[in-house]
């Protein structure tokens, strides 16, 4: 099996992919369960990219159901699940279940089945394995009512850091703050599960605070002592790490962490993303360039690119946009929302590529290591 030594991430890489979603549920819910599975069904059969899907009651605890999902790749399964028709979609479910949690997998190796794969479903076996870091890495973002931004960067970046052991397999690494006006962006790295370390975070009273403290300045109200409330919010925010890739060289000193916001033109988001994911691939390649990782995390229109650098990003504006080599600036011009970000125009000049270098470098608010905790 062939293992690459440098991308540890991607939904970029033409294979199949596997949803698994396991749920717990109420005693009494399993009818009410069933009929929103039902609705369920019928919707998502009908969203391109779907394949098939499963639904699967332990034998040993009938509480414990298991939905299994093929999709023809990661893409068109993220523009679904962070879409608001699924958020309307699996309403009807909230009230019947428990507990979930959600694994998505690329399919590898196949044994057997000889089902023929569609048209834009690579082989598994032509696909390779990805060397992973054991980190896993997400973002949140959300706006907050212009005016407000100055407040807003206040509160977020005086918090206390939350204790860093979730528990013996689980600890944050990293959380990353940015803002890009009155839009906010909110990485974190964690070293185990990332839905524990989630959970683990949303509990600490320091961080409730700081909720607390945000909730009069969102553009999107939220209850957070509200489980439905908080479970829209938190799915409407969720911006999905896509690609992640780190240079094959030794890590330089005096690395900076940038993020940097693109907005895309309606529709065109997951091109936007991929072209990007491409683009860093292949930059990893270069000894001498700047950018040493990036992480391309994407939902709908909004696509941010945080990256950790050597100098400063004006050195060399294409390789730090993700831009560099023969058309990509052009690529980028016909994906781009230029009006959105101030940049309309040519991306062949260098003045609008210095101005579009300038307009997407998000401010940063706070960068916490595990260390600081």
């Amino acid at each position: 099996m062939t293992v690459s030594a440098r991308v540890s991430q991607s939904a970029f890489d033409g294979s199949r992919l596997r949803v698994i979603l396991l749920l717990d549920l109420y005693e009494g819910a399993q009818q009410q369960f069933l009929e929103a599975y039902e609705l369920m069904r019928k919707q998502v059969a009908a969203v391109p990219g779907h394949i098939s899907d499963q639904l699967c009651q332990s034998i040993e605890n009938p509480s414990q159901w298991l939905i299994t999902s093929e999709w023809e790749s990661a893409p068109p399964f993220l523009a679904w699940v962070n879409s608001e028709d699924h958020v309307e979609v699996v309403k009807p479910m909230h009230s019947c279940v428990r507990d979930t949690r959600s694994m998505r997998y690329s399919v590898l190796r196949e044994t057997g089945g000889g089902r023929p794969l569609t048209e834009d479903a690579a082989p598994a076996a032509q696909v390779a394995a990805r060397e992973g870091d054991g980190v896993a890495r997400h973002a949140l973002t959300f706006t907050v009512k212009p005016g407000s931004e100055s407040k807003v960067a206040e509160i977020l970046s005086g918090y206390d850091s939350p204790r860093a052991q979730v528990d013996e397999n689980t600890r944050l690494r990293r959380t990353s703050l940015f803002m890009h006006g009155n839009r906010v962006v909110r990485a974190v790295e964690v070293e185990g599960d990332l839905l524990a370390a989630l959970r683990h975070v949303a509990r600490q009273p320091e961080v409730r605070a700081v909720e607390e403290a945000l909730n009069p300045y969102l553009e999107q109200d939220r209850d957070l002592t509200d489980p439905e409330s908080a479970r829209v919010f938190f799915t409407r925010a969720a911006l999905p790490a896509v690609h992640h890739v780190v240079a094959d060289r030794p890590a330089p000193a005096g690395l900076r962490r940038h993020a940097l916001y693109y907005p895309a033109r309606e529709g065109r988001g997951t091109d936007l993303a991929r072209l990007l994911a491409h683009q860093d691939a292949a930059a990893a390649d270069d000894p001498a360039g700047p950018v040493y990782s990036s992480t391309v995390f994407y939902r709908d229109d909004i696509v941010v690119r945080l990256v950790d650098v050597t100098g400063d990003l004006d050195l060399d504006p294409l390789a730090s946009l993700g831009l560099k080599g023969p058309g990509k600036a052009e690529e980028l011009e016909a994906l781009l929302d230029g009006a959105a970000i101030g940049v309309e125009g040519s991306l062949t000049t260098d003045r609008n590529i210095n101005r579009l270098l300038s307009h997407a470098d998000m401010l940063p608010v706070t960068d916490r290591t595990s260390a600081d905790s």
